[in-house]
């Protein structure tokens, strides 16, 4: 869902980003990059109206932005993405966003991560994100005990079944978004849910739906924006379940778990905008209750994309 703006209302999202890579030095590239994106994809204007002329937030236009809560939520997030962008835990950045999020009255539970990423507290923050990408999933609470058995059920309770159903889509027409699901198992050598090695159905499922109609590859640039993609998609524990996990693995290089892995420098502004305003426009959530895997993998992979809103 995109949340509408005004002019004013945009340019005052856009100020918050400029002033977080500004909160000890001048901004660097990346930073006028990203806010640039932003108000490409996110704010659909021209460059003019992005950095050009941009000041910090007066008292009056800070009030502008508490007045819709959706949109405060949303000058947060891109608040805390500007604090990763440069590829370092920035303590000071960090503060500057829990105290901003503290003035503008956002309580979502990715500011207490931010906060405990500023105090240095990563266990319990990276404990939290990983405990909130299952509730976004299952709508479950869950202990940090329990994650990492409900990822990989099939260790312990192999679903040979399961496993079969999953290899009799190499055999579906090519035009077919199941016969492609499969050839991209086989070209990554991934697990079919059901088998030891496999992830749990309700995460994979999914989660490589998404991988394989939105044309993003395993490296870790598509990790993260299929990840993106998700939590605007998806919507449930966006920041905290998706957005701030990927850019901690795949941007900072810290891994959240042994079955994630990390990298460095994944994130594109260009693209990352793109697909989180992708996620924004997709009609079916593949996360949600309604979609049925199995209904849509017998069908053309282009009327699938058209169906979920993922067509370029």
């Amino acid at each position: 869902m995109h949340i509408p703006a005004t002019l004013d209302q945009a340019r005052n999202t856009l100020a918050v980003m400029l002033g977080i890579a500004a909160t000890e030095s001048m901004p660097v590239d990346v930073d006028h990059a990203t806010i640039a994106a932003a108000t490409r994809y996110i704010f659909h204007l021209e460059p003019q109206f992005g950095l050009a002329g941009l000041t910090p937030l007066s008292p009056a236009r800070q009030a502008e932005l508490m007045e819709d809560p959706e949109l405060a939520r949303q000058a947060v997030s891109f608040a805390a993405i500007m604090a990763f962008v440069g590829g370092t835990l920035d303590q000071a950045k960090l503060s500057a966003t829990v105290r901003l999020a503290d003035q503008l009255g956002v309580r979502d539970d990715f500011v207490n991560d931010l906060a405990r990423l500023a105090l240095g507290d990563m266990k319990d923050a990276t404990d939290h994100m990983l405990r909130a990408n299952l509730e976004s999933i299952t709508g479950q609470a869950f202990t940090s005990a329990q994650t990492g058995p409900w990822l990989q059920p099939y260790d312990k309770a192999p679903d040979p079944a399961l496993a079969t159903r999953f290899h009799a889509l190499s055999r579906l027409p090519e035009d077919t978004f199941g016969y492609a699901f499969a050839m991209f198992y086989q070209d990554n050598n991934y697990a079919y849910p059901g088998e030891p090695t496999a992830l749990n159905f309700e995460f994979a499922v999914p989660h490589d739906s998404t991988h394989v109609l939105a044309g993003y590859d395993t490296s870790p640039r598509g990790e993260l924006l299929t990840s993106t993609l998700t939590a605007t998609m998806h919507r449930s524990h966006a920041m905290s379940g998706h957005i701030l996990p990927v850019l901690l693995s795949w941007h900072l290089g810290i891994p959240l778990n042994k079955v994630a892995g990390s990298a460095t420098g994944a994130f594109d502004p260009e693209e990352f905008f793109y697909a989180w305003a992708r996620g924004e426009d997709t009609t079916r959530d593949l996360f949600g209750p309604n979609w049925n895997f199995w209904s849509a993998a017998i069908q053309p992979i282009e009327a699938v994309r058209e169906a979920v809103g993922l067509l370029d």
